[in-house]
């Protein structure tokens, strides 16, 4: 991919990106030729089935992972190869909400200074002003999550799973990043509280107008938050288009399994 940004040029790129885990005889093929273009603005939705590649794929285009083969690019430069202070400007807009917030926060550090954490890092803490500017920050994200900014000094076991959630929400947007990475961030919650979070989700991408990409196994919640949809199965992409034309119209077994399991209301 060139280095030069022309106009419309998505703010993800996936093109034919292959990964093999595992011990090359015995492992897993977990990314077999896959292409993804996620467009800025755009909420674009990941289903598959648990093995299905989806998360692999969500950390490739994170840069947490990097393929066998094939290009990866943020806004039209490629992510592969490059030097950790070359990646600044991807660490700074693309954030990671991962599924279970009880792993993802260190139970050591308190609310604050988890929210604040990718702050400190040595990419971004030129760019994160003096700490009272890092603290006005933390108090604005703390309340547009809803969470009480008095409550900074308080550690991750002192909060609901939901509570949790909303933290980690809060640590991924304190960057204030274009695009939002989301591996099945309500998956892990109990029911009545992910209606709570999906809501939040969906009044935080709109009025920050991010980019999204939305990994799930779930095509009732994925249909609540996007407007493209990218089907999966066995490392491969084997449906993709806007989200009510496959909802319509699904060509591919897979797809039309997924959305035979989504619970019908009889009235």
């Amino acid at each position: 991919m060139s280095d030069q940004v022309p106009d419309a040029v998505p703010e993800l790129a996936a093109e034919h990106v292959s990964l093999h885990l595992g011990p090359a005889r015995g492992g897993v093929q977990a990314l077999d030729d896959v292409s993804l273009t996620v467009r800025s603005g755009r909420r674009v939705g990941v289903v598959g089935e648990s093995g299905s590649g989806k998360s692999t794929l969500l950390r490739v285009l994170a840069g947490l992972q990097r393929p066998d083969r094939g290009e990866v690019a943020f806004r039209g430069r490629s992510i592969l190869g490059r030097r950790p202070r070359e990646l600044a400007d991807l660490r700074a807009n693309v954030a990671l909400v991962l599924q279970d917030p009880r792993s993802s926060l260190d139970p050591r550090m308190n609310v604050g200074r988890t929210i604040t954490e990718p702050l400190r890092s040595p990419l971004l803490r030129r760019t994160a002003g003096a700490p009272e500017q890092v603290r006005a920050r933390l108090t604005e994200v703390m309340a547009e999550v809803g969470l009480d900014p008095e409550m900074f000094r308080r550690f991750p076991h002192e909060f609901s799973g939901g509570q949790r959630q909303r933290i980690a929400i809060a640590r991924a947007l304190v960057t204030r990043p274009a695009v939002l990475l989301a591996d099945e961030p309500v998956s892990a919650l109990d029911v009545s509280v992910r209606a709570q979070v999906l809501n939040l989700l969906t009044e935080l991408v709109g009025a920050r107008r991010l980019t999204m990409v939305f990994v799930s196994h779930d095509l009732a919640v994925v249909r609540h938050l996007c407007d493209e949809v990218a089907v999966m199965a066995h490392g491969r992409i084997v449906e993709a288009g806007p989200l009510a034309e496959v909802y319509a119209d699904p060509q591919h077994r897979v797809t039309r399994d997924l959305l035979a399991a989504v619970p019908r209301i009889r009235v």
